[in-house]
């Protein structure tokens, strides 16, 4: 097994994104259900050594990362300028598309009550949304999902970690409403940029 926990950091390292477990398991030739204890064997390895490294579970996929304490030293180290906080309009969103993916981008702004065209698209570039083909539905628009970046983005390693979202209480009238009309939301101005 030793030598199987060594092929799996090598292609782990090697992939630098996450590796799906089906694909670790048929280049390591090994059933599914035994590539989960050769990562905890790795992270056992990088725990025992006092290593930097860590293995992640993102979902149905492995990679290879640094454990959190290193972050800024290592954003210092690669010059690399902070990520920009996303805007309120991309977190509405992504949010929307955690909880219900996939999703196409009509979904989004039914849900949102304005165009969200450019702020998918932004999150598309960022590398938190992909595309999840095309849903079955009138049109068949494209749907789209979070991607394994989402998941280390937020530290999380499935979407089952999400938490329960909160609802509105809504209230219940049990009056007459005859001669009533529902005060409308000022009309939505153009979203910001993701």
């Amino acid at each position: 097994m030793n030598e199987q926990v060594t092929t799996a950091e090598a292609i782990l390292f090697a992939a630098g994104d996450p590796v799906e477990t089906s694909r670790l398991a048929q280049v390591l030739e090994i059933p599914e259900s035994d590539v989960s204890a050769l990562m905890d064997a790795l992270q056992e390895r990088y725990t025992g050594t006092g290593s930097a490294l860590r293995v992640m579970h993102l979902g149905n996929a492995w990679q290879i990362g640094t454990r959190p304490e290193f972050a800024d030293i290592i954003r210092k180290a690669m010059e690399q300028e902070r990520m920009r906080p996303l805007s309120n309009a991309a977190m509405e969103a992504l949010t929307i598309v955690a909880y219900n993916q996939p999703v196409s981008k009509g979904f989004v702004e039914r849900v949102r009550g304005i165009d969200s065209s450019s702020v998918i698209n932004s999150l598309v570039d960022k590398g938190l949304l992909e595309e999840a083909g095309r849903i079955d539905v009138p049109g068949h628009p494209i749907g789209y999902q979070t991607t394994p970046l989402f998941l280390r983005a937020f530290g999380l390693s499935s979407l089952e970690e999400l938490p329960e979202p909160k609802r509105r209480q809504q209230e219940t009238f049990t009056g007459e409403l005859d001669g009533f009309t529902a005060e409308q939301p000022a009309p939505a101005e153009a979203d910001e940029e993701a």
